[in-house]
């Protein structure tokens, strides 16, 4: 079994690929604590055009992965292709997911796919501190609510922003 410690960040590629642009510069000049997979980024197959070995390269990203980001735009609960399937492979493998409101919403709201919605998941908005604060620290949090029998929408308290932004 590979050792996971790869962060998997499912977003719009059409509408949305700047806020993952961001999230590599982020990590390239402040070393934000992530290493991830850009599900866009499919130039290794001959065949990249083929949706059958597009969902092979992901299906590969995802034996590594230990957490799932979903960007969540505007038209992202409407993608019924890639990032969905992207999302239904997170919940079986039962990976933490974290979705990123790019609307700058601090909880889960009407923008969020069905995929997830009534899924274990914590919600935050697009913000670098708490995107990191959310990767650090909720994976051990999604593993104690599972193991409770807790599902739905999980949020951080105006206390835990105030607390990461001295």
């Amino acid at each position: 079994m590979a050792y996971r410690n790869k962060t998997y960040i499912a977003f719009d590629g059409d509408e949305d690929m700047h806020y993952y642009r961001l999230m590599t510069a982020w990590k390239a000049h402040d070393g934000f604590s992530m290493n991830f997979h850009n599900a866009h980024d499919l130039n290794t197959a001959r065949d990249s055009s083929l949706e059958e070995s597009i969902k092979k390269q992901l299906r590969e990203r995802f034996a590594n992965s230990k957490l799932l980001i979903v960007l969540i735009g505007e038209k992202t609960r409407y993608l019924t292709k890639f990032v969905k399937w992207e999302m239904e492979v997170a919940l079986k493998l039962d990976l933490p997911i974290v979705g990123v409101n790019l609307n700058g919403s601090r909880k889960k709201d009407a923008r969020c796919p069905p995929t997830i919605r009534e899924e274990l998941a914590i919600y935050v908005p697009f913000e670098h501190d708490i995107i990191e604060y959310a990767m650090d620290h909720w994976p051990d949090s999604h593993k104690k609510h599972k193991n409770n029998g807790n599902t739905g929408a999980y949020f951080y308290k105006d206390e835990t922003y105030e607390k990461i932004s001295k």
